[in-house]
């Protein structure tokens, strides 16, 4: 469990669509919703200068949020964030609430350790391969990881690290277990093949003498 904590700052909204949409994201504002728990679902607004901070930290995508809404505070996870195809602007957001009494879903990244002392690698000459950045997993909300690390120190060449053979923290379950993901492999780097040697060149033809 991480010690780190992530507060944004809301305010409820009352006017929806499009085109309120759009007004508040040239104000600077985020169009969200928060919702689950007890509670229906409740629009709100977030600041966007806020929101692009905390999206530069890892953590916050896989971290229970502290969320301040008109003086009250609610824990909450993201759930889906949309953003603009080709503009460092995000579009809106979806929060979900979280309590210690009911487990969540959510992506856990995956932090890689020792890979260069790997076998496969130090000895063996093998090239790392990664096939999962992050993984699902279920647990209750002050148990969440802010990361996993995966531990290559004995892998040998041809060696593949599944879903299964990741170490969980207490209380925390892989949900994809039952499909046993690989999450990395050390493989033989692949040889270029060589490039044909180019044709020589004709050698000129000998003048004759007149």
């Amino acid at each position: 469990m991480s010690t780190l904590e992530f507060e944004l700052t809301a305010e409820p909204r009352n006017q929806l669509g499009k085109g309120e949409n759009r007004r508040l994201r040239r104000a600077g504002k985020v169009p969200a919703i928060i919702y689950g728990g007890s509670t229906g679902p409740t629009p709100i607004t977030l600041n966007h200068h806020e929101v692009l901070r905390r999206l530069e930290h890892e953590a916050f995508y896989s971290h229970v949020l502290n969320v301040q809404i008109g003086g009250k505070t609610e824990r909450a996870i993201l759930k889906d964030i949309h953003r603009h195809p080709a503009k460092p602007v995000v579009m809106h957001m979806d929060l979900q609430r979280v309590d210690q009494s009911h487990k969540i879903h959510i992506r856990v990244p995956l932090h890689f350790i020792n890979e260069a002392i790997a076998p496969g690698v130090k000895t063996g000459g093998g090239r790392v391969s990664h096939l999962l950045s992050s993984i699902d997993v279920e647990c209750l909300a002050d148990n969440l990881p802010e990361y996993l690390e995966v531990d290559l120190s004995t892998l040998e060449m041809g060696q593949t690290i599944h879903v299964s053979n990741l170490k969980m923290p207490e209380g925390v379950s892989a949900r994809a277990v039952k499909d046993d993901l690989p999450v990395v492999t050390i493989e033989m780097p692949r040889v270029a093949e060589a490039e044909p040697a180019a044709p020589a060149a004709a050698a000129p033809a000998a003048s004759k003498k007149a």
